[in-house]
C-alpha cells in the first residue's frame, strides 16, 4: 500500500528566514534532561490556560498541522494523510484504554502479527473514534494493526469489508475544529466546483501546538522515547508518516531546524519491537509505528 510505505521530504518550502520570536527561541539553547523535572508542571499550567473545547485528538492535531492557514484545506499532493489518520485514530483509542493487542503468548509473535483487541467499548464522546471502536468490537477473528488502517482507510480489495471505511474523516475531524473555534467555514471556487473550505480562525492554539512539538525535541529533548508524553511521541511520528511535521519546523532557523530534523531521525531509527517490550511502553503505539515505518 503506497500510503504506508511512501515518504516524502516534506511537502512545504522552509523559510531560512525566522521570526524575532523564533531568534529568542535559539538562545534559549536545546538542552537535554534539564528540562524533564519541570515537563508536567508546564503541561498542567498549559492545561489550565486551555478551555475543554480547545483540547484536541491525534486526529486533529495532525489534521491542523496539514491544513493551510488561509486557504483551508490540505494539499492536493499529499496522498500519506488519509492513513496517517487511521493511525491516529487507533492510538487515540490505546492511550484511552480502549484497545490493545493481544498477548504474545509463549512463541513472541511481532507486532504486525498481533491482533487488536477491544479493552473497553465505553464511549469516548467523539464519533469517529466511536465509530472506530465499534467495528474493531464487532469484528470476529480480530485484525491486525495494519488491516485496520487499511480497512478504515477503504483500501482493501475485499468488497465484503468495504463498510469498514470510515468516509469524509478530513471534513468531519474539520468540522469538530469549527465547533472548537479553531477554524471556521467557507465556500470557494475552483472554476468547475465549489469546495468547501476550513481556513483558521484561531491562530493562537496551532501556534500553541507548533511550539509544543518544536519545543519536544529541542528545549525539551530527553533522548529516551520512554521518557515522553506519549501523546507528543505519537503525534511526531504520525505527522511525519501524514507528511505534515515538517510544517512544525518551517519557522525555525537553520541550526534549529537541522536539530529537530536529527532527533527527528533518531526516533524513527528506533526498533519498535524492541521499544514495546521496555517497561511502560504502549504496545499499540509501537505497532502503528511499525505499521509505518516497516
Amino acid at each position: 500500500m503506497t500510503s504506508l510505505t511512501q515518504r516524502s521530504s516534506g511537502l512545504v518550502q522552509r523559510r531560512t528566514e525566522a521570526s524575532r520570536s523564533s531568534g529568542a527561541d535559539k538562545d534559549g539553547g536545546s538542552g537535554d534532561e534539564d528540562f524533564e523535572p519541570r515537563r508536567g508542571e508546564e503541561q498542567e499550567e498549559e492545561d489550565k490556560g486551555d478551555s475543554k473545547e480547545t483540547r484536541l485528538t491525534l486526529m486533529e492535531e495532525v489534521l491542523l498541522l496539514g491544513l493551510k492557514d488561509r486557504e483551508g484545506y490540505t494539499s492536493f499532493w499529499n496522498d500519506c494523510i488519509s492513513s496517517g489518520l487511521r493511525g491516529c485514530m487507533l492510538i487515540e483509542l490505546a492511550i484511552r484504554g480502549r484497545l490493545h493487542l493481544e498477548a504474545c503468548g509463549m512463541r513472541r509473535k511481532s507486532l504486525l502479527a498481533r491482533k487488536v483487541i477491544c479493552k473497553s467499548d465505553a464511549p469516548t464522546g467523539d464519533v469517529l473514534l466511536d465509530e472506530a471502536l465499534k467495528h474493531v468490537k464487532d469484528t470476529q477473528p480480530p485484525e491486525t494493526v495494519q488491516s485496520w488502517i487499511e480497512l478504515l482507510s477503504g483500501e482493501t480489495w475485499n468488497p465484503l469489508k468495504l463498510h469498514y471505511q470510515l468516509r469524509n474523516v478530513r471534513e468531519r475531524l474539520a468540522k469538530n475544529l469549527v465547533e472548537k473555534g479553531v477554524l471556521t467555514t467557507e465556500k470557494q471556487n475552483f472554476l468547475l466546483f465549489d469546495m468547501t473550505t476550513h481556513p483558521l480562525t484561531n491562530n493562537n492554539i496551532k501556534q500553541r501546538l507548533i511550539k509544543r512539538v518544536q519545543e519536544a525535541v529541542l528545549e525539551k529533548w530527553v533522548n529516551d522515547p520512554h521518557r515522553m508524553d506519549k501523546r507528543m511521541l505519537a503525534l511526531i511520528f504520525l505527522a511525519h508518516s501524514s507528511d505534515v511535521l515538517e510544517n512544525a519546523f518551517a519557522p525555525l532557523l537553520d541550526d534549529q531546524y537541522d536539530l529537530a530534523m536529527k532527533r527527528v531521525r533518531q526516533l524513527l531509527d528506533l526498533e519498535p519491537e524492541g521499544e514495546s517490550m521496555k517497561t511502560n511502553a504502549n504496545e499499540l503505539l509501537w505497532a502503528v509505528v511499525a505499521a509505518f515505518t516497516k
